[in-house]
């Protein structure tokens, strides 16, 4: 009989320890350890690169740009100043985070912020799907400019000045406003 029970205490410990070797190899599986869940993919900033305004029926009045690896903007002058666009203007990544700060929409539903290092402009791409199921926003670009937040157009950019103090829907063309031509 004690070779019997023997027998079984060594089976019933190869068990436990089976069962033991089994959970935690079971355990170390389903622990998420990858990189990619600790830090946040990169947002795809060419999402920006153009030509924005505020009604669909407007020439541009915001450029956004990549220079020397650097986002920059720009606005649309006035007519005295004989140039098209002002100097340009640094931007810089905006963390998800602070969305709230800027925009009443939920940070998961965004793809990438970009702004101005004092933040008077931050712009905001708006996930695709998410633009088309949400009745409130009629395009994907959400612009927050000093203290004000409201859905913007990306429209074609073009050379054409703008007199936005006395009437942003007149084209005023300013000869010889690129010496290159």
């Amino acid at each position: 009989m004690s070779l019997r029970s023997n027998l079984l205490n060594k089976r019933l410990t190869y068990l436990m320890l089976s069962v033991t070797a089994s959970s935690a190899i079971f355990l170390s599986a389903c622990n998420d350890t990858s990189p990619q869940a600790d830090t946040e993919v990169a947002s795809d900033l060419s999402v920006f690169e153009g030509c924005y305004t505020v009604s669909q029926d407007e020439p541009a009045q915001i450029k956004v740009s990549q220079q020397d690896d650097t986002w920059v903007m720009q606005m649309k002058e006035p007519v005295t100043a004989k140039r098209v666009w002002d100097t340009p203007e640094p931007l810089e990544v905006i963390e998800n985070s602070d969305i709230p700060q800027f925009f009443s929409i939920d940070p998961d539903n965004v793809d990438a912020v970009i702004g101005r290092p004092d933040r008077v402009l931050v712009l905001a791409h708006v996930k695709p799907a998410y633009a088309n199921i949400d009745p409130l926003l009629d395009s994907e670009y959400l612009s927050y400019i000093y203290r004000g937040a409201n859905t913007i157009y990306r429209v074609e950019c073009d050379e054409v000045n703008t007199d936005i103090l006395a009437n942003p829907h007149a084209n005023l063309i300013i000869d010889n406003v690129d010496d290159s031509i």
